[in-house]
This record gives structure tokens, sequence and C-alpha cells, in this order.
């Protein structure tokens, strides 16, 4: 039986401080509901099968509890200089040498799983960038379509969804092709 990671929950103190911070990395909006005195927002990184959760009403845990939560990249520098680029407090590259210990930049060979930046949320919540290039073994996915009329029923979502992204930025968006890869990408692991 497959079990996939879905969703983790992210214990916060103002949900939309913390929903305009995730929302300013360029994670996608997937619900905001409120039910009674619970609210519950989910947000996705790009890329991710995986979402996060914040809200009220929804864990008993402390702000900022959450530690280490790992975002896979293909390139760490580049990662890095995106995230700095949004305002955010990102640590310099690092990577473990050969005593296990950690040591600054990235790993001299750029080995896959080796190289890594760190950040927090407004709340402390920390998450940790790691440089994957190569998977292990049974480590990866691939996305198909079973068909033409699929593919053409992606496009046409994907395409609404960015007429709808390019409104958002208030011109047109150049990196489309980046964009459109990337939704496409989510929308089949989804």
């Amino acid at each position: 039986m497959d079990m996939k990671l879905e969703v983790v929950v992210l214990p916060v103190t103002d949900v939309d401080r913390t929903k305009h911070f995730y929302k300013t990395l360029g994670w996608r909006e997937d619900a905001d509901i409120e039910f009674g005195e619970a609210r519950v927002v989910q947000l996705t990184p790009p890329g991710s099968a995986a979402s996060v959760h914040f809200g009220t009403g929804i864990t008993d845990a402390a702000p900022g509890s959450v530690r280490g939560t790992y975002l896979v990249v293909d390139d760490i520098e580049a990662a890095r200089a995106e995230l700095a680029g949004h305002g955010v407090d990102v640590s310099e590259v690092f990577h473990r040498d050969a005593t296990g210990g950690f040591a600054p930049g990235a790993h001299p060979d750029r080995g896959t799983y080796s190289s890594f930046a760190s950040f927090s949320d407004p709340d402390g919540n920390t998450w940790l960038l790691q440089e994957i290039t190569t998977r292990f073994p049974g480590r990866t996915s691939g996305v198909a379509y079973g068909s033409a009329a699929e593919l053409e029923q992606a496009l046409r979502k994907a395409a609404a969804a960015h007429g709808e992204h390019e409104k958002e930025l208030g011109h047109y968006d150049e990196a489309w092709p980046t964009w459109y890869a990337r939704y496409l990408a989510q929308e089949q692991d989804a």
C-alpha cells in the first residue's frame, strides 16, 4: 500500500503573516478555509507533492517548534539566492565534511545529498534546503499523461492558472516555460 506524505502542520502565531511569508516565496495557495473557530490554510512549495497546513485550532504544538523540515533543490546556490532575493534571512551554504561535521560552502565535489542552507519562517519553524542532483534508486517519479486528451486538458488548466498568475504579477511572465513545467508536474503528482 502506498503511503505518501501529504501535509506538514506548522504551528504559528499569526496566520495572515505566515500566509504572506510563504506566498512571497512563490508557494501556491491551495486553500484558506474557516469552519467554526478553526481556520486552515494550505500552501504548497513549487514542485512539491507535499504541502503545509497552518491556521487556528489545528494543533496544540508551540509556534515555531517544527525543526529541520527538508526542501529538496537541484541547485543549492540558486535556491539560496532566490530565497535571499525574496528578503528571507537564509544561511550561507554549508556541507558535511569527512568527519560528519558542518563546514562552510557547497560540498567540494557537489556530491548529491551533501550541500545545505537553512532558513526560518516568522515564528521560527526551520527549513533545511538540501541539494540533490542524483536520487538514490527507488526515489524517482516522473510526469506522464495517459493520452493526448489528458495532456491537452492539463495544458488548458495550466493556461488558465498561468493567466491568473500573470494578473497577480502585473506583467508578462518571461519564465512561463518554467512556471508551466512546475505546474504540470505538481498537478500530475497531486
